[in-house]
């Protein structure tokens, strides 16, 4: 009965929003209280559930994507995203660009979340696509590849380390597991995938604050300067990170680099730098800057509120249990272990939307398994990882993430990041099955 609950709620968000045109915020919070009330949550409770998920993925992202959203502007605005897509075009020529921006998205993806290397990226994307007049799927697969894999089978990502901890594995041969399972995951489902015709076809006209018109030569800032304030942030959460691993938290200064290597505090130092270096020093006025950038975050109300919806939608899913009572359920089949570890995490991440709440509850199911010495448990994280990545849909905050910036038909959005992550998720599951063969 939940597997039918759940299915007709999913099935419910898809009418209103598709057939009957309502606006999805709204959307979200009827079925979330329908949903709510079917799976057995006390009338009273809903209304906290859906304030408790909505303060909790916009707590974790709104600062982000907001300022992103401002540090993207100013970026594209100056020029500084052409000259990086000139750059990026000079060392890897127009036909392996596609490669280039897998390679960033990357390099990006290791020590960012998914949500803010997407943020990040998106600007450089869309600057690269428009420049040079490349179909924007082309661009956009192999870095929503990239970002999904880290995030999903390589530590320093939440859901990866926290698996390390539950499992007893080893964070580094997890690792060394992920590298090469991911890698190759990422060639055959980013720069490969993105060259299918239909991807290469799809219509797609970027969110204003992301069209800006080629500037003259002259008027483009250093390369230098355009690579260093864009990738700041990224060398700030790198720097900071290896930084704290390195240090005794009993230390005094412990505290004060976790503070600033929070990725909110990372993004607010981004904006101010790149506001002097990209605004201000090139005799732009601060009241010119902060109008642009007002015009930035009007361009991305209406996404936070669409993601906020898919935050309340899911702790309804979680808070009725429906993820434990799924994984239950799936842990009475007789199949290999790493199967069965990607099998749980897979149907919960489809049930309920967040990839780390699929990971985490199958590993809290999976865990006696473990323990018991049946599976290797860095294998298994990796495993339960690709589960948890599958056929991301209407109930991920991460669908609606990829549908609004890349301004796509829910129809386009599932033929495009569904497809992908659906992909990547059983070409994971491949690549930890094989490597199994050999350990």
């Amino acid at each position: 009965m939940t597997f039918i609950i759940v299915a007709t709620s999913i099935i419910l968000l898809v009418a209103l929003i598709v057939w009957i045109k309502v606006e999805p915020f709204i959307a979200f919070l009827i079925t979330s209280i329908l949903a709510g009330l079917l799976l057995g949550i006390p009338l009273p409770e809903i209304s906290g559930s859906i304030q408790t998920g909505i303060g909790n993925l916009m707590g974790a992202l709104v600062i982000v994507i907001v300022l992103g959203a401002m540090l993207g502007k100013i970026v594209a605005d100056s020029g500084a995203a052409q000259r990086i897509a000139q750059f990026l075009m000079n060392g890897f020529g127009e036909k392996r660009v596609n490669w280039a921006i897998a390679l960033t998205a990357f390099i990006v993806g290791i020590p960012l979340f998914f949500n803010v290397g997407f943020v990040l990226l998106v600007p450089l994307v869309f600057a690269v696509a428009y420049q040079y007049k490349i179909p924007v799927m082309i661009l956009g697969i192999p870095m929503l590849a990239a970002l999904s894999i880290t995030h999903g089978l390589l530590p320093p990502h939440p859901a990866p380390v926290a698996l390390v901890a539950q499992f007893g594995a080893n964070i580094g041969t997890t690792l060394i597991y992920g590298f090469i399972i991911g890698i190759p995951v990422i060639v055959l489902g980013g720069p490969l995938l993105g060259k299918l015709p239909y991807l290469r076809q799809m219509k797609i006209t970027p969110l204003e604050v992301f069209s800006v018109k080629p500037k003259e030569e002259s008027e483009l800032p250093g390369l230098i300067n355009s690579l260093f304030t864009a990738l700041l942030p990224v060398f700030l959460l790198i720097a900071l990170s290896l930084i704290g691993m390195g240090m005794n938290e009993d230390s005094p200064s412990y505290g004060l680099i976790m503070f600033f290597g929070d990725p909110n505090i990372v993004m607010l130092i981004s904006l101010i730098w790149a506001t002097f270096s990209l605004g201000i020093m090139k005799g732009i006025k601060i009241a010119d800057i902060m109008n642009r950038y007002a015009s930035a975050v009007k361009e991305i109300a209406l996404i936070l509120l669409i993601i906020a919806g898919a935050g309340a939608y899911k702790e309804v899913l979680v808070d009725s249990g429906v993820s434990g009572e799924i994984g239950a359920s799936l842990q009475q089949l007789s199949i290999n272990p790493l199967l069965l570890g990607w099998l749980i995490a897979a149907v919960i991440r489809v049930s309920v939307g967040s990839a780390t709440v699929a990971a985490l509850t199958a590993a809290g199911i999976i865990a006696p398994l473990v323990a018991s010495g049946v599976g290797d448990p860095n294998l298994m994280v990796l495993a339960i990882g690709s589960g948890s990545l599958i056929f991301s849909h209407v109930n991920d905050g991460g669908f609606w993430l990829v549908k609004e910036y890349f301004n796509l038909s829910i129809k386009q959005t599932f033929l495009s990041w569904t497809l992908l992550e659906t992909v990547l998720s059983v070409l994971g599951l491949i690549g930890v099955l094989i490597l199994d063969l050999f350990i």
